[in-house]
C-alpha cells in the first residue's frame, strides 16, 4: 500500500478541494492514462485497486507506470 513516509499525526484534517486542474493533464510517458473528471481525494486503496485493474486487462509483459501518491494517510 501506499502513504506518505513521514506524517506528524496518523489522521489528518479533511480540508477542502478547490477546483480542477486544467494544466498537467497530458501524458508525459505511456500509451494510456487514467484523468480524474472531478476534485476528490484518492485513498491509497482506490489507486491500488485501479492499477491492478489495469493490469489485469492490459496485454502480458507491459507495465504500467503510476505516478500518483495519497496525500493523506
Amino acid at each position: 500500500m501506499l502513504s506518505p513516509k513521514k506524517v506528524k499525526h496518523r489522521k489528518m484534517m479533511k480540508g477542502n478541494l478547490k477546483g480542477k486542474a486544467y494544466r498537467g493533464s497530458e501524458l508525459s510517458f505511456g500509451e494510456y492514462g487514467l484523468k480524474a473528471l472531478e476534485p476528490i481525494w484518492l485513498t491509497a486503496r482506490q489507486i491500488e485497486a485501479g492499477r491492478i485493474a489495469i493490469n489485469r486487462y492490459s496485454k502480458k509483459g507491459r507495465k504500467s507506470l503510476d505516478s500518483s501518491i495519497p496525500d493523506k494517510p
